[in-house]
């Protein structure tokens, strides 16, 4: 057995491993193993959550369902898990065109392998770029450029690399997260300073005004088809 497993590490060195393989082709470009393309991408799958989160409308749509849950009174309901799956449905439906057009222009033709892998990520990024620039406020896109010492090295916003636009995009999601959650608070808000007053000037100052107004806040929320009106105004606010 010794001799075995002292004699494994010698034959697999002289068989090599051929699969991870670089090749370097007549114009200077290089092109690697398919073994090697698999690696890559499995280790590019893991940041496959930050990218949903940092790079689409997932960032917007649960800022807003958690602001209109606090609104509302309610700690629990509806819960973190049915928040995070109702955005995440919310934004496939908001990205898919974005999604059709990255398949069609770059992960087919890199399947079919009409492309290579680093110009299917150029290509594939593109809708995305267009998608964050349109959302994306100039002065935050400013901000990060003025943050990172390259003012004046960009002639339009299309020529802002990634690692200065991601950062952007976020920050004006976030701003306008809140702006859309502000809204949301103010006839919920009234409605506590309603019952607190009536609660007061019936001598009741011992009773929690919380208690009272939430099934007002609830039904009102529901008069008023509050999901579908809220999933509406998020929706359309990235048209």
């Amino acid at each position: 057995m010794l001799l075995l497993l002292l004699a494994t590490p010698e034959s697999q060195a002289q068989q090599g491993f051929p699969a991870l393989t670089i090749t370097t082709e007549p114009d200077g470009s290089q092109s690697y193993s398919v073994t090697l393309q698999i690696l890559v991408l499995m280790t590019a799958l893991s940041f496959i959550p930050a990218a949903l989160m940092m790079m689409t409308s997932f960032t917007r749509i649960i800022v807003v369902f958690a602001i209109l849950r606090q609104a509302i009174g309610l700690q629990q309901t509806p819960s973190n898990q049915m928040l995070i799956g109702l955005a995440l449905f919310l934004t496939f439906f908001i990205m898919s065109p974005i999604f059709n057009e990255v398949n069609e222009v770059a992960i087919q033709p890199y399947i079919n392998e009409t492309m290579g892998p680093e110009e299917a990520i150029e290509t594939g990024m593109a809708p995305m770029r267009r998608f964050m620039l349109a959302q994306t406020r100039e002065n935050d896109l400013a901000l990060f450029i003025r943050l990172a010492d390259q003012e004046g090295q960009f002639d339009t916003p299309e020529d802002v690399p990634i690692n200065i636009l991601i950062p952007a995009f976020v920050t004006s999601e976030l701003k306008t997260a809140f702006q859309i959650g502000f809204l949301l608070f103010i006839p919920f808000l009234i409605i506590d300073l309603v019952v607190a007053s009536v609660l007061m000037a019936m001598g009741m100052m011992m009773l929690s005004p919380i208690i009272i107004s939430l099934p007002f806040k609830i039904m009102l929320f529901v008069l008023v088809d509050g999901w579908s009106m809220i999933m509406g105004s998020v929706a359309s606010s990235f048209a």
